[in-house]
């Protein structure tokens, strides 16, 4: 499950009702507006005991998704940890999906890269890099997370990805285009870390 580590699978009654269709026709400037109805609709139908992705959005809705650089299986895993810890919510998760976004708008040019990251290829969860575990793990999950490629076990920002953000004070999406930024060179990110985590030491 997202919320115990890695891995994945407000409230609403049984007579919740799926909002309405995003356009077959992408609007930038809504965004923010349509993934909001998009994560309400998750979250609501998790609650319902709805436990299947595939079965969450329509296919105009998927068509939505897929143009946003996103899938189902995203707006599940916030689902699932919204409802087991409430995290990392509706705020944290639009954050990091504008950078998932524009990456995959900017970089890829809208078109998925088609490649899946092996998640057994993943540094163990106690391995560490300059004394800070995690670290190791996190930046190829990261990077795959920008590319689209995360496969349908692992989610960005599931409970251990929070541990770690909350002690070295960094915000998710932060790290993402910290990521982005580096260009492929963990060093400069290890090294960005390292200092974020002295300030947050004091």
């Amino acid at each position: 499950m997202g919320a115990a580590g890695d891995t994945s699978a407000s409230r609403e009654s049984p007579g919740h009702r799926r909002s309405q269709a995003p356009p077959s026709i992408m609007t930038h400037y809504d965004f923010a507006k349509d993934f909001h109805a998009r994560y309400d609709q998750a979250v609501g139908l998790y609650g319902q005991g709805r436990r299947s992705p595939d079965t969450y959005f329509d296919p105009a809705e998927r068509e939505w998704l897929a143009a946003n650089g996103l899938t189902p299986q995203h707006l599940y895993d916030y689902a699932e940890d919204h409802h087991a810890q409430g995290e990392p919510g509706y705020d944290q998760a639009l954050a990091i999906e504008l950078v998932r976004r524009d990456y995959f708008l900017n970089e890829q040019q809208g078109k998925p890269s088609g490649k899946l990251l092996d998640e057994a290829s993943l540094p163990a969860k106690t391995e560490a890099v300059d004394g800070i575990e995690w670290l190791p793990r996190l930046l190829p999950k990261a990077a795959a997370k920008l590319r689209g490629e995360l496969p349908p076990s692992l989610m960005y920002c599931c409970g251990g990805d929070r541990r770690f953000f909350k002690t070295h004070d960094i915000l998710p999406a932060e790290f993402l285009a910290a990521v982005w930024r580096s260009r492929g060179r963990d060093r400069a990110v290890i090294d960005w870390v390292a200092r974020r985590s002295k300030v947050a030491a004091k």
